[in-house]
């Protein structure tokens, strides 16, 4: 499904009150997640650290936010 009637009203759905981030990767598709992917496997796994392990040491890689690149369209 196209982010604009998929992912983005789920994230926009979501409590402002809860720890969220949206990382939306330049021409990915639905499948992308299928196969190795660094920008995924970087993202991902910080948040989970810093938020789910409450493990600060892994901020450096989410703040500042990324800027939109080759491999990122948004953030």
């Amino acid at each position: 499904a196209p982010v604009a009637t998929h992912s983005e009203p789920f994230y926009q759905s979501l409590p402002g009150s809860l720890d969220k981030a949206y990382l939306e990767l330049r021409g990915a598709s639905h499948f992308t997640p299928n196969s190795s992917d660094t920008t995924i496997a970087k993202y991902s796994i910080s948040w989970l650290k810093r938020f789910i392990d409450n493990d600060t040491r892994y901020e450096q890689f989410l703040c500042p936010v990324p800027r939109p690149s080759l491999t990122i369209a948004e953030y």
